[in-house]
């Protein structure tokens, strides 16, 4: 049976890769702007705002899908911006059936205004605390070092999402162009976070060639990899089908590394020419932990009951593959064993079982 979106949206869902500055309500964006006089926008109007963001995004380049940042995270300069994004974005998940999400954003970003990143960093929590109290969304921050930064900044950044991994932060992540920044350049962070026995995801294998996901496994000791859209290109592939894999991949797929896989923004940065050319149909076919994920909601106007509905539509995926996605996530998560297990047999798994027994009823 065919699932409509709106079904889909009531299905509990798990998100592991979305952007906090890639999330913002247009009036969001609108409003804070006025707040902090930022002078910026292309126009006040947050219909006009949100199409202007989303055909910036769709142009089949990450540099240039990129450029919308400049006023999410221009906005982004207060503690109380920074708070009201975050709870807003508890909110948006309520909404979309999402019952975890792991959020990511760079706090260098959000000093320009005069905040050192320890009061970034604490809005953001105050406003994920807020929102998980009032619309019962459990979260987990991610700390985001940039590519084209100084591997030094990255050290920084790594030391701050250890101190605050007692308070809601749950993992650290390498962000940005890969082009030219390979992952291996910031190895003293990810070592830090590895002595410390903490948790890495590394955005890889979009922009670049399978090169950046081994180096974010092999050199970061990646225990996520963000994207991985490359790894096809360790695997020879005819008519659909897998002949051989390489050692990376064949590596990958054995240890179970999840793939954070973001099916629309790898179209609108070009990763992939068109949906139906994306490798997440060999993927999942092929038995890797694939999780699917927005990556950017407002960039690419998706929810992720969006992305849910795209890849059954595309992929010919049942309500079983929708379920096993999900249960990926949450067992793929960086919350602690004890939560993950509660969230699956608590939460999804019954979820699950109610939407399907409503889908039998309308059969």
């Amino acid at each position: 049976m065919k699932l409509k979106k709106e079904f889909i949206r009531t299905l509990p869902k798990v998100l592991l890769h979305d952007h906090l500055d890639g999330g913002v309500r247009p009036q969001t964006v609108i409003d804070l702007a006025k707040d902090q006089k930022y002078k910026k926008l292309p126009t006040a109007d947050a219909g006009e705002l949100a199409e202007w963001f989303h055909r910036g995004a769709n142009r089949g380049s990450l540099a240039l899908f990129l450029e919308g940042f400049e006023h999410t995270c221009g906005v982004m300069q207060t503690e109380e911006a920074l708070e009201r994004v975050a709870y807003e974005t508890l909110e948006d998940m309520k909404k979309d059936g999402v019952v975890y999400i792991e959020s990511r954003f760079a706090p260098v970003f959000h000093t320009g205004g005069g905040l050192d990143p320890h009061k970034v960093v604490k809005a953001v929590l105050r406003g994920f605390e807020r929102g998980e109290k009032d619309f019962g969304v459990h979260y987990g921050l991610i700390i985001c070092a940039m590519r084209h930064l100084d591997p030094t900044v990255s050290l920084e950044m790594a030391e701050l999402a250890v101190d605050f991994r007692n308070h809601g932060v749950i993992g650290f992540d390498l962000a940005g162009e890969e082009g030219g920044y390979p992952p291996k350049k910031h190895v003293d962070a990810f070592e830090y976070i590895q002595r410390e026995n903490f948790n890495i995801t590394v955005h890889a294998g979009e922009a670049f060639g399978k090169e950046s996901i081994w180096q974010a496994i092999q050199w970061c000791g990646a225990h996520r990899i963000g994207h991985a859209t490359r790894l096809i290109e360790d695997m020879r592939v005819k008519e659909g089908e897998v002949l051989n894999m390489g050692t990376l991949a064949q590596y990958v797929l054995d240890k179970r590394i999840p793939l954070e896989i973001c099916l629309t923004s790898n179209v609108h940065t070009g990763a992939v020419q068109k949906m139906e050319d994306h490798p997440f149909g060999i993927l999942y076919r092929y038995k890797f932990r694939c999780t699917l994920n927005t990556d950017d909601r407002l960039m690419s106007n998706i929810t992720l009951t969006d992305e849910y509905y795209t890849a059954a539509e595309t992929f010919n995926l049942k309500f079983e593959d929708l379920e096993k996605l999900t249960i990926n996530a949450m067992k793929s998560a960086f919350m602690p064993y004890k939560q993950r297990i509660a969230l699956i047999y608590d939460v999804l798994k019954p979820g699950f079982a109610h939407a399907k027994e409503k889908l039998v009823r309308r059969k």
